[in-house]
């Protein structure tokens, strides 16, 4: 469904931020993309996206209707029209503060209906019991009328991923959607994407080994753009010391932070 090949990012200074990115993703898939800080992980999705263009390499997407699109060479109009079926999930979950639920979940559609619509009519009755149902899929629906800043975290991201859901998309991209989530609640998010991932496909950046290894069916690190590893989602103690270097012992800090968290407070949302 996904390919990636040769995917190069260089800036006018010389510098490589992506150094030759080769991936697939196959229907049903569930793929976390980790490594150290500044590795390139979030630069590859955004050229996944067409949100920021590669130097050189290509990204092929396929549609659910068989053909295949080459982002990096679509026009703006064309790459709109791909994106609907690609639903994103991002780190700061980018819900408008004071829109209710149901409708954050609603205007995740936006840029798949005309414009001109979208002014003069708006959503219709059935796009609005669509996007509740969304919300039943992530046990969100009672509460579907409040405000989205009365969310905790982990409620915000099930809207998050309700939100792309609504949109029916053939894949979905999430950018470290449980970065900023206790334990328990990132380990819920990581069910539910797990759950997509059994109809679709999934291509996240994650932060989190143990979870990785526990939800995802493959990972690919990359380490100072270029893909270091792409297999088994248990890796080894000596592989995650390669990938990492002297960033796997903070990460190993904060992982048993977090575990001494659960233990002493209740999580919510």
């Amino acid at each position: 469904m996904l390919r990636v090949q040769d995917l190069c990012k260089t800036l006018p200074n010389g510098r490589k931020l992506l150094n030759g990115i080769s991936f697939s993703v196959e229907k049903g898939e569930f793929v976390g993309l980790l490594g150290p800080s500044g590795a390139g992980k979030s630069l590859t999705l955004r050229c996944v996206l067409g949100l920021t263009s590669a130097t050189s390499g290509s990204v092929d997407f396929e549609s659910p209707d068989g053909n295949t699109h080459s982002i990096c060479d679509l026009r703006q109009n064309q790459l709109r029209r791909v994106r609907c079926h690609i639903g994103v999930i991002f780190q700061g979950l980018n819900l408008v503060q004071q829109l209710t639920v149901l409708e954050n979940v609603m205007i995740g559609k936006l840029g798949c209906i005309h414009p001109l619509r979208s002014w003069l009519y708006g959503f219709t009755d059935r796009e609005a019991r669509e996007a509740f149902e969304a919300l039943k899929e992530v046990n969100m629906e009672s509460f579907a009328e409040r405000r989205a800043y009365s969310l905790s975290g982990g409620e915000m991201q099930r809207v998050a991923i309700a939100r792309a859901t609504f949109q029916k998309p053939s894949f979905y991209l999430a950018d470290e959607p449980v970065s900023n989530l206790d334990p328990k609640n990132a380990k819920a998010i990581m069910k539910i994407l797990a759950q997509l991932a059994k109809k679709t496909s999934v291509l996240g950046v994650f932060h989190q080994p143990d979870l990785i290894a526990k939800y995802c069916t493959r990972v690919i690190a990359i380490k100072g753009g270029e893909v270091v590893y792409n297999g088994d989602p248990k890796i080894s103690p000596r592989k995650l010391a390669d990938i990492y270097g002297d960033e796997l012992q903070e990460l190993e800090i904060s992982q048993q932070n977090g575990q001494e968290l659960k233990q002493m407070v209740p999580a919510t949302g």
